[in-house]
């Protein structure tokens, strides 16, 4: 196993296990909402510590209800995972395109070397032919 894919498999027994563990252990079965956001939770608290807190702004969009909120956090989820997708795989396909044409380049040198050398062997004998051969047919 190359050292490249046993990172990848640890890493994504890592993302397994992050999403395994807090279900497994029942992490958050006290609470009202388990898995509520951070929002919510810092809203808690901060009416915990100061009833009388007034926000100082307030959200430009309210979703009507959780299931919009969710699946609009969905699609912010989507479009950010398509976005690193095309980044991630223009970035690998650049690569590859700049490793074919090295290796284009080093073939078309070698063929040109190789044909060089072979122009200069016919050269040389083409010189050797008008000089004479010396066998006495000059």
């Amino acid at each position: 196993m190359s050292r490249n894919a046993k990172i990848n498999s640890l890493l994504l027994l890592l993302v397994a296990a992050l999403a395994v563990v807090p279900l497994a252990f029942g992490l958050g079965d006290h609470k009202e909402e388990p898995f509520a956001g951070a929002d919510g939770e810092a809203e808690t608290a901060i009416t915990e510590i100061d009833p009388d807190y007034e926000p100082w702004f307030s959200p430009l969009y309210e979703p009507p209800s959780g299931e919009i909120e969710s699946a609009l956090f969905a699609l912010q989820a989507a479009i950010g995972a398509g976005v690193l997708a095309y980044y991630f795989g223009l970035r690998r396909g650049r690569r590859q395109g700049e490793a074919r044409t090295r290796e284009r380049a080093a073939e078309d040198a070698g063929a040109a070397d190789a044909v060089d050398t072979a122009g200069a062997g016919d050269a040389g004998m083409d010189a050797g032919a008008s000089a004479g051969t010396g066998d006495g047919r000059d």
